[in-house]
């Protein structure tokens, strides 16, 4: 059922997950335009937004097959589907998208990693994809200590490995503030250091959100635990990458909780480690049977988030 259709990574299975993720989103474009007068820039939009959809998701099964993150399944990228769809409203907007895409180029670059070739490269990429963050969404300088967690599990800190990602993040930054100094507008580019966090949880204590947050959380730590007690043990090279995850992990928890202005997009920024973790946590069930069961059970619980006014 389910769980063998998700076993293995075939491009079939992936377009599979794909066009099941595109007929919710039709769904819902059905849904929102029912309440407007449809135009052809509104269907123009919601052509543009589904190509970002397409581009995230591309990107993200890439970096997890890539970097070997879970076994050779469709897990992490059935769960990152029901994640976005679970949350869609929140995020059907160019501007986030366009956030979330770059901070996926940013990830690429720091979990290849990994890998010994083009280090110096990588780091400035990484670097330079945060920098580009940064100006987009001031708050997200909370991601900078994942580059260097990542140094630290796989290379060597020396002066060249903590110096290039910082001339790649502030190289963004230089080009603009020549922009805003050519435009007269420097005070944009001041702005940007005006960090407002605010640990508020107000949103989520006056919306579904609140279920969300606490149904991800019991079954993110649940996979955690059973994920971790195996591999903590083991000194591999998976190892070092849960490692990442976890740091990852906590660093879009913080995320989200100093991030002043809360509507649950924000909630995307966590997508990523805990697809990954709930991947890893649902390959470690031995009964297809139960993991089947686990599976509809997730599936039903984003259909029914997505529902629920």
């Amino acid at each position: 059922m389910l769980a063998n259709f998700l076993n293995k990574s075939k491009p079939i299975n992936f377009i599979g997950i794909t066009i099941l993720f595109f007929l919710g989103y039709l769904f819902f474009v059905f849904k929102e335009i029912s309440k407007q007068t449809i135009t052809i820039e509104i269907l123009l939009s919601y052509c543009i937004i589904i190509v970002f959809f397409l581009i995230l998701f591309f990107i993200f099964n890439f970096i997890v097959v890539k970097n070997s993150l879970t076994l050779d399944n469709l897990f992490a990228f059935f769960f990152c589907t029901l994640f976005t769809f679970a949350i869609l409203p929140k995020i059907t907007n160019n501007s986030i998208l366009i956030i979330l895409l770059v901070h996926l180029l940013a990830l690429r670059k720091i979990y290849s990693l990994r890998s010994p070739q083009s280090v110096l490269e990588k780091l400035f990429d990484a670097g330079f994809w945060l920098g580009v963050l940064f100006i987009l969404q001031p708050q997200t300088l909370i991601f900078i200590p994942l580059i260097y967690s990542a140094i630290y599990l796989y290379h060597r800190i020396n002066i060249h490995s903590l110096l290039i990602p910082f001339i790649g993040w502030v190289t963004p930054l230089i080009l603009y503030f020549t922009y805003t100094l050519w435009l007269g507008q420097i005070e944009s580019f001041s702005h940007l250091f005006e960090l407002n966090f605010n640990a508020s949880f107000a949103f989520y204590s006056t919306t579904k959100f609140i279920f969300l947050v606490i149904y991800l959380a019991c079954i993110t730590v649940l996979s955690f635990v059973i994920k971790t007690k195996k591999t903590i043990g083991i000194n591999n090279s998976f190892r070092k990458k849960w490692i990442l995850i976890t740091a990852h992990l906590v660093l879009s928890l913080l995320y989200i909780i100093l991030i002043s202005d809360k509507n649950g997009a924000e909630l995307m920024f966590s997508a990523f480690p805990v697809t990954v973790i709930l991947a890893n946590g649902i390959e470690m069930i031995a009964s297809k049977k139960a993991k089947n069961t686990v599976l509809l059970f997730i599936l039903i619980s984003a259909l029914c988030f997505f529902f629920t006014p």
